[in-house]
């Protein structure tokens, strides 16, 4: 048996201890000033049941064995940065990533897959979820963020929504093995002063995965990148202005590269393999060191479910309920004068 605990333990206290404490009181009072006190044990009684019901008592009910328990965080680059033409000779990043996104949710399946996606913020798109179709669909879908609405490409930005949801899975299923799998092209132009490129705060992370990796996107030569306004007439593949690089002089198009030393500071970080993808190829070798089954090898394959035990507790209270409404109305048929 187990307590599940509707409320933690010391609001419980908080809350029914001194209720507990105010019925033996009175109990107390009662014996010494009229010899009896059934009223007073009748609701300590109630409190007590009450207690009960919130410390949730469960029996195990069945453990079953399931396909795997993998969950599958995809933490996903949108910046302007990754609609640069430079991926299998003239297609932007987004088509890799699209095409990766696809075929590592195919490589894993029976997971739960869950999906971050980063630009000027980031923020939860996909929560865990075993519907597969749901990431195919969002990888469709996936376009880079407006152009104006830009805050240029920072590799530490996802960290924060990346930790929120690791710690979340880890505390509701600790049992669990997690994998993450970043695909960026590891730009950092957010100018802060960080000899780690923005990766160092990913190692307080590297304890809650299992496995994963880091992909990258990109080229040393690098590529433009069109402007996107939202519409189906702009951004990769379109006659869309170029963006420019407004820092420079005579804002020529703005030209970006891979950066291959963020990235592999990253998987380092994360204790992740980095692989650089620059064509549609299959993704058996990134996930062919995974073997969910070996890592849950402590027995995390088994999931045990429990049963609430709260009935006995309730049927007390509602028995004890009653006859305080009893004792009451006769108390006060008592005080009123009213026949009985």
């Amino acid at each position: 048996m187990i307590l599940r605990m509707v409320w933690p333990a010391w609001a419980l206290l908080l809350v029914l201890g001194p209720l507990l404490a105010l019925c033996v009181a009175g109990w107390w009072r009662a014996r010494r000033s009229e010899g009896r006190g059934g009223g007073w044990l009748r609701r300590a009684a109630m409190v007590l049941a009450t207690l009960v019901i919130g410390l949730a008592p469960a029996v195990p009910a069945e453990t079953t064995r399931v396909e795997t328990n993998a969950e599958v965080f995809f933490v996903v680059d949108r910046t302007g940065s990754m609609a640069a033409e430079d991926y299998d000779g003239a297609q932007p990043r987004l088509a890799g990533v699209r095409h990766d996104l696809v075929a590592l949710v195919e490589a894993l399946p029976g997971a739960r897959y869950s999906v971050i996606g980063f630009d000027s913020q980031a923020s939860r798109q996909l929560p865990l979820t075993t519907d597969a179709r749901a990431v195919r669909t969002w990888a469709e879908t996936l376009r880079q963020e407006i152009t104006r609405f830009s805050a240029g490409s920072a590799v530490d930005r996802p960290r924060d929504a990346l930790t929120e949801a690791l710690t979340g899975a880890a505390t509701r299923n600790p049992g669990n093995v997690r994998l993450v799998f970043v695909l960026a092209d590891g730009e950092d132009t957010s100018g802060a002063d960080d000899p780690s490129g923005g990766t160092a705060g990913f190692a307080e992370l590297a304890g809650l995965i299992d496995g994963g990796a880091v992909l990258g996107y990109g080229t040393t030569a690098g590529g433009r990148m069109r402007s996107y306004d939202g519409t189906e007439s702009t951004g990769p593949g379109t006659a869309a202005p170029w963006i420019l690089d407004e820092a420079s002089p005579g804002s020529p198009p703005a030209v970006s590269r891979i950066d291959e030393t963020n990235l592999r500071r990253l998987a380092a970080a994360l204790g992740v393999p980095y692989a650089h993808r620059i064509a549609p190829t299959p993704v058996a070798d990134l996930v062919a060191g995974i073997d969910v089954e070996e890592l849950a090898a402590d027995g995390r394959r088994d999931v045990r479910t429990y049963r609430d035990v709260l009935w006995p507790a309730a049927a007390v209270l509602a028995v004890l309920v009653a006859a305080e409404a009893f004792a009451q109305a006769a108390r006060w048929r008592r005080l009123s004068g009213v026949p009985a």
